[in-house]
């Protein structure tokens, strides 16, 4: 008798692990398991409602061997293919060389600093600054800007009414001197850069047959300050001249400079610095202020102060006398190009300039616009 129970136990038991078993196979709680004739373990696909696998699972697909493609599949050594790679170990990950996360899984410097990413390349490196002006032309520092209100004398008198006015220096209080330049000047192109870069207040008497192409210079130098005054049509000596050839002389030129500039001057320097009482009465009649002879000069043997004046005889020229300073209010002359002794031509004219400009400075003096004070 107890074995016969003992028997009815077993059965009973083997019946409800059978009928377990199919019900967990119809409520989907296990996947029936089968193996490939590679003896590789597959599974298949979860029953609806069945939980997804864990993280780093990786699914077998029935029919197919592990480690082969299919479609769909990412090929072995892709950045897809991260199935048997931990996603959270240095250097691992497909980076390409040069990417920000390639730069931070760089293993670090030796020496305990982390080694620095590539640099980018930053363009042309910028141009270094250009020294200012008076630098590039040999001065200690800028030229000091002249008086905004000039120190203007009374206009110069004539020695006799009808006659233009001689002036060599003009008579004020400012520390100021007055460059001239005749003809010739226009055309260095060292001289004419240096009169734009240093924005000199500079006046060119000019002679028509002598600057020929040079006017289109002095276009652009007239845009810096530059004023341009007579100096005749031919740069003849006028004294002794009858009255007819010295007023053609003269008002020919004041008649091309207005052609071409829109403007009448207003000075006047005879050719050498010779002139006569016809020559102020000619000039006088062609609409000129004053004539403009000089107290000092450049020439290629350098600066000479005070190395001119002119008489007091309206029938005389130039007379030498000496000195070695210049004084407020003296006019300069540079003698340019080859018309005699001491006449300067190309870097001879900048190279004296430069030095007549240290000099200025030397004796606190600057430079000042002749037209401003005549």
């Amino acid at each position: 008798m107890l074995a016969a129970a003992i028997a009815a136990l077993v059965a009973l038991t083997a019946s409800g692990c059978a009928g377990s078993a199919a019900g967990g196979a119809a409520s989907g709680d296990a996947a029936p398991v089968t193996r490939s004739t590679e003896g590789g373990r597959q599974a298949t696909a979860p029953a609806q409602g069945h939980a997804a696998p864990p993280p780093g699972h990786r699914t077998e697909v029935p029919g197919r061997g592990v480690g082969e493609a299919g479609p769909g599949t990412a090929r072995p050594g892709s950045r897809l293919d991260v199935s048997d790679r931990p996603a959270d170990v240095p250097g691992r990950r497909a980076d390409p060389p040069g990417s920000r996360a390639y730069a931070s899984r760089r293993p670090a410097d030796p020496s305990g600093r982390r080694a620095a990413p590539p640099r980018r390349h930053a363009g042309p490196h910028p141009a270094p600054a250009r020294p200012p002006a008076y630098r590039r032309w040999g001065l200690a520092g800028p030229l000091v800007p002249a008086p905004d209100r000039p120190d203007r004398p009374s206009a110069p008198r004539a020695v006799r009414p009808g006659l233009a006015p001689v002036v060599d220096r003009v008579a004020t209080r400012d520390n100021v001197v007055f460059l001239t330049f005749d003809d010739g000047a226009e055309k260095d192109p060292g001289f004419v850069r240096m009169v734009r870069e240093l924005r000199l207040p500079v006046s060119m008497f000019l002679t028509d047959s002598v600057v020929g192409p040079g006017y289109g210079h002095l276009a652009r130098l007239r845009e810096v300050g530059v004023t341009v005054q007579n100096h005749t049509l031919d740069h003849t000596a006028l004294r002794g001249l009858p009255y007819a050839g010295q007023r053609a002389e003269i008002c020919g030129q004041q008649d091309k400079l207005k052609q071409r500039f829109g403007v009448r001057p207003t000075l006047f320097r005879p050719p050498y610095g010779v002139y006569d009482t016809t020559t102020l009465r000619a000039a006088a009649d062609c609409g000129i202020a004053a004539v403009v002879l000089w107290r000092a000069s450049m020439g290629a043997d350098g600066f000479r102060p005070a190395a001119a004046t002119a008489s007091a005889s309206v029938t005389g020229a130039a007379t030498a006398t000496a000195g070695d300073r210049l004084r407020p209010g003296d006019i300069v002359h540079a003698h340019v190009r080859g018309r005699g002794p001491g006449r300067l031509d190309g870097a001879t004219l900048t190279r004296v300039t430069v030095g007549l400009l240290r000099r200025i400075q030397e004796q606190g003096l600057t430079v000042g616009r002749l037209e401003d004070y005549l």
